[in-house]
């Protein structure tokens, strides 16, 4: 929640609503457009909503958000063995992109050993790699999200035009029994989807909580994703060799 009464009065009009104009926000906070305009940019940088032509919409569903510190201890073991069996993936001399997430954070801190050059949006990617003589570590930039401990926002978007990537390992908050990939933040959908565009090979690191669900925000879709690396039991593995997936199961 944000700490500005306002912008709280804000995010629960706009929860309720999931759009709203900024006229409609001035009549019903009786401040200016002006005021209004200012608060949505801050409340955009955030994460927590997107501006649109004259007013705002819902970013991401926060009832449902899980913090990250909450996060980084779900599945860990699955987690580590998902990042160790991803490391086949990934050859010295590449550029890898590594999304923001847990299971990114553990398969970064695989990485460091090798010679790579690692582009990221992740502020847990940018530690783990940090003492790392042999990664060369470009940051995306953009405004930090707190709550996922990101770089998201047009800079971060423009930035992917500036690197050539092999291959982008991203991470989901859901994936869908019709193989629709979605994570709970269209600030984060849009980085990740971004990903996908730039880079030539496109792995997702999955633990078998993600699947089947649904999550806020679609960032793929069945022909967007080369491989997943996953626990899912063989039961769920064939679900999604049916939808047309390569998997790297642990």
């Amino acid at each position: 929640m944000a700490s500005n009464p306002r912008h709280d009065a804000i995010l629960r009009i706009v929860e309720a609503r999931k759009s709203i104009t900024v006229n409609e926000l001035t009549e019903r906070l009786q401040v200016s457009e002006v005021t209004i305009r200012k608060d949505l940019t801050v409340l955009e940088e955030m994460g927590l909503l997107m501006r649109t032509r004259g007013g705002a919409m819902l970013a991401e569903n926060r009832v449902s958000s899980r913090s990250l510190k909450l996060r980084r201890e779900e599945n860990r073991d699955a987690k580590q063995r998902i990042a160790e069996r991803a490391l086949e993936l990934v050859q010295d001399g590449e550029t890898v992109y590594l999304d923001s997430g847990s299971s990114c954070a553990a398969f970064a801190a695989l990485l460091a050993p090798m010679s790579l050059r690692v582009v990221t949006n992740s502020i847990d990617v940018l530690v783990a790699l940090s003492h790392s003589e042999s990664v060369a570590l470009h940051s995306l930039g953009g405004a930090f999200r707190r709550e996922a401990g990101s770089l998201v926002g047009p800079l971060a978007l423009e930035a992917f035009a500036k690197f050539r990537i092999d291959v982008a390992f991203l991470g989901t908050t859901g994936l869908s029994s019709t193989g629709v990939f979605t994570t709970q933040n269209l600030n984060e959908a849009q980085i990740k989807e971004a990903a996908c565009k730039a880079a030539g090979r496109r792995v997702v690191l999955m633990d078998a909580s993600k699947y089947p669900v649904e999550a806020f925000a679609v960032f793929a879709r069945p022909g967007m994703i080369d491989v997943i690396v996953t626990d899912l039991d063989e039961a769920g593995c064939q679900g999604l060799r049916e939808l047309g997936f390569e998997l790297l199961p642990v």
